[in-house]
């Protein structure tokens, strides 16, 4: 790549776009500037959770309202939302059976840790939807994969823990590890870190079967955590086989396996376990699965829970470790029965397919239409465009085809024009509220940037 450009852009005219975009978000938003300004001093660095600090505009709009898959700031600008919360609010903000239940149990109870009716249904739905595990309550899919590798190191008396090379469970120690020159480390950039996190996790390259078996055969590993497809990096999907492979080796090694589907739950009613066929140990689901109420959910399989249940049995008495005093509240399961029962519908998912169908096509083809060396991909109701050719192979392919530079500026051109993406990659969500005009118009608005910075006129 020449200095000149990048993603097979001219720098140039990438920067004075970027420039434009900026100050015209500057000039739509006085409101929301102007209230940052009077009400963010309070918070470290101006924001509740520092997060949202990773978004690439000027300064952040302040939101008055969502609705279906709709955002409103209080500059009146009316966005298509495609980032949903970043998987948070896959379903639609305030899906109405969602809200209803929300209205009916705060008359009843916010948190008693004890359980109620709802829980009762909540465990036979996760059943139903997902497969017969023995399930758990978490409040974050984080503590739910940081309880689930206890119950792995409990039941076969072994340390580590394998992950894959730029994977994502939430802020758990074990997968902040990365793969460098073919050694694993903790990532670059932990802050606090009192220990080297490679004694207790190795990083492997997804789709990387071979490497997978050479962690095994130390007899050290636990369980292997993943995702059925890579996706808090530019998505990469797994190789044919790459499943079936992994559930071998664990059999075979004596490992556990932990699917994690706090995204991927995009891929159908039971998420891509259901679809694909995969038989996983321990399956872990969150965000979005109590339709925007922070829960998760992970269970285990009954030889699982019966090896668990005689590591319990035997252990001196004291704190497990796992747990939180919120966790299971009677708000959450409420939650949770409604959007497994009346949100999570093969008829939404339906939708939802159809509609991220629709936009992977309409942005592949003004990706084509542009010579863009550029690619999209999809699973479910989950679309990412990829500022370099594909397909991706593992997480070593896909922290080099992040483009920051050209990512931000996309963002803000999309944003300016009315579609919000998710900040920290090129995602998107079809949500069961998401209507063709929205997708058409998202379709639209990344052509016409195509068009402008692809433009062969010089500016």
């Amino acid at each position: 790549m020449s200095a000149e450009t990048i993603a097979g852009l001219r720098r140039d005219r990438l920067e004075a776009f970027q420039a434009r975009e900026a100050a015209a978000f500057i000039r739509a938003r006085p409101g929301s500037a102007a209230r940052m300004a009077e009400g963010a001093g309070h918070w470290l660095n101006g924001v509740p959770m520092h997060w949202m600090r990773d978004w690439p505009m000027p300064h952040l709009p302040v939101i008055a309202r969502a609705e279906g898959a709709r955002i409103t700031d209080i500059d009146g600008h009316e966005l298509d939302d495609f980032c949903l919360g970043d998987t948070g609010s896959m379903f639609g903000h305030s899906p109405a059976p969602v809200a209803r239940a929300i209205h009916r149990q705060a008359r009843r109870g916010l948190t008693y840790m004890l359980p109620s009716e709802a829980a009762l249904a909540a465990g036979r739905l996760l059943a139903e939807r997902f497969g017969p595990y023995l399930w758990q309550i978490a409040t974050t899919a984080t503590d739910a994969n940081r309880f689930a590798l206890r119950v792995a190191r409990a039941v076969t008396g072994r340390p580590r823990i394998l992950v894959f090379n730029g994977c994502y469970h939430g802020t758990v120690d074990e997968a902040m590890v990365e793969l460098v020159d073919g050694a694993t480390r903790g990532r670059a950039g932990l802050l606090g870190q009192m220990r080297d996190l490679s004694e207790g996790a190795v990083a492997v390259e997804f789709n990387d079967l071979s490497a997978v078996e050479a962690a095994l055969e130390a007899g050290d590993i636990a369980a292997i955590l993943t995702e059925p497809v890579m996706t808090n990096s530019c998505m990469v999907l797994p190789a044919p086989g790459f499943h079936d492979g992994l559930r071998a080796l664990a059999s075979r090694y004596g490992a556990l396996l932990i699917m994690d589907e706090t995204h991927t739950i995009s891929s159908g009613p039971g998420g891509y376990s259901r679809v694909h066929g995969l038989r996983p140990d321990l399956f872990v689901v969150g965000k979005c699965v109590a339709g925007g109420m922070p829960a998760a959910a992970w269970g285990m399989t009954g030889a699982v829970a019966e090896a668990y249940g005689r590591a319990d049995r035997a252990r001196p008495p004291g704190h497990s470790g796992m747990g939180t005093t919120l966790s299971a509240n009677p708000m959450q399961l409420a939650c949770l029965v409604a959007n497994l029962s009346e949100v999570m519908t093969e008829a939404a998912y339906d939708h939802m397919e159809k509609g991220a169908a629709r936009l992977e096509r309409g942005l592949a083809a003004a990706i084509a239409r542009h010579g863009a060396p550029w690619h999209v991909v999809r699973v479910g109701a989950r679309v990412e465009f990829i500022c370099a050719p594909g397909p991706l192979r593992n997480g070593a392919e896909a922290a080099l085809a992040h483009q920051p530079q050209v990512e931000a500026a996309l963002h803000l051109g999309l944003l300016n024009r009315g579609s919000l993406i998710a900040p920290f990659h090129n995602m998107m969500l079809v949500s069961p509220a998401t209507r063709k005009g929205a997708v058409d118009r998202l379709i639209r608005h990344f052509g016409a940037i195509l068009s402008e910075l692809f433009s062969r006129s010089v500016p």
